[in-house]
């Protein structure tokens, strides 16, 4: 009994535990630099794209409708989709917008 008393480590988990919270703070460091700034900068520019828009900007919906904003309120966009139709939408819905001729997402 005494020898495995002896064979015992002597000095704890003081650097183990240590050791442990640097890797849980390396984890959290790398998770907030891949994950939560870049998500929060898509954030930020999709804001400031839907603050942006204005009276004939050609759009694309989240649906894939192709249309041409004729009127704004605070909240909805009023999209021109053809000759004589018009639908209303919440701001929330429109993907992508590209003023003029140019479209955003095109390749030729």
């Amino acid at each position: 009994m005494l020898e495995i008393l002896a064979m015992a480590p002597q000095g704890g988990n003081g650097g183990g535990i240590f050791s442990t919270l640097v890797m849980f703070g390396l984890i959290i460091f790398i998770f907030y630099f891949m994950i939560l700034r870049p998500q929060q900068k898509r954030q930020k520019e999709r804001q400031k794209m839907l603050e942006s828009l204005q009276k004939g900007d050609k759009i694309i919906t989240a649906g894939g409708v192709h249309g041409t904003i004729v009127g704004l309120d605070e909240k909805t966009v009023l999209v021109q989709i053809a000759d004589n139709v018009k639908v209303k939408l919440e701001k929330s819905a429109v993907s992508s917008i590209s003023r003029g001729t140019e479209h955003v997402g095109k390749t030729n």
